[in-house]
């Protein structure tokens, strides 16, 4: 297996999907690629391998600019709202385009939370959210959305 290129990165543990999931979020996000999979071996060497042969067992990954690996480990662990990826976006137009790509489990959004066709939940926020939440009914407007929508957020400040 290859060294890993960051002292942190996030691994993602996937049921069956991670080659899958590494092509769709590498052709969604600019400054991203593949940089290399090894798969399992024959699933007759070792049981813990059974059902997995050619399946990933690392995938290692940029998402602009960011590294992670992944593996196929099958179901004994899944994803949860505990951890998430944001994604800071410089316009509506942006937050518009990642939210279409990514919320695929429409009860899991709120306040510019998704969860993509992975189960993987992702934050799709304008970079300025802190600017837009100065105003005295901003958080009100926020927890009242699924994705964030800036000119209400600017409304909700008078402006």
């Amino acid at each position: 297996m290859t060294a890993l290129r960051s002292a942190i990165q996030p691994c993602l543990w996937f049921h069956d999907a991670a080659e899958e999931a590494m092509n769709f979020y590498v052709d969604l996000f600019p400054d991203s690629h593949i940089d290399g999979i090894e798969r399992y071996p024959d699933e007759s060497l070792d049981e813990h391998y059974k059902g997995m042969s050619g399946k990933v067992i690392n995938g290692r990954f940029t998402l602009n600019g960011v590294p992670f690996t992944c593996l196929d480990g099958g179901s004994a662990f899944t994803f949860n709202e505990a951890v998430s990826f944001t994604v800071a976006c410089a316009d509506q137009a942006e937050i518009d385009h990642y939210w279409h790509a990514l919320s695929a489990v429409p009860e899991s959004e709120q306040c510019g939370w998704c969860k993509d066709k992975y189960g993987v939940s992702w934050q799709i926020l304008p970079a300025n959210l802190g600017e837009l939440m100065t105003g005295p009914t901003a958080i009100q407007a926020l927890m009242g959305m699924r994705k964030i929508v800036i000119a209400d957020l600017q409304s909700a400040n008078g402006a």
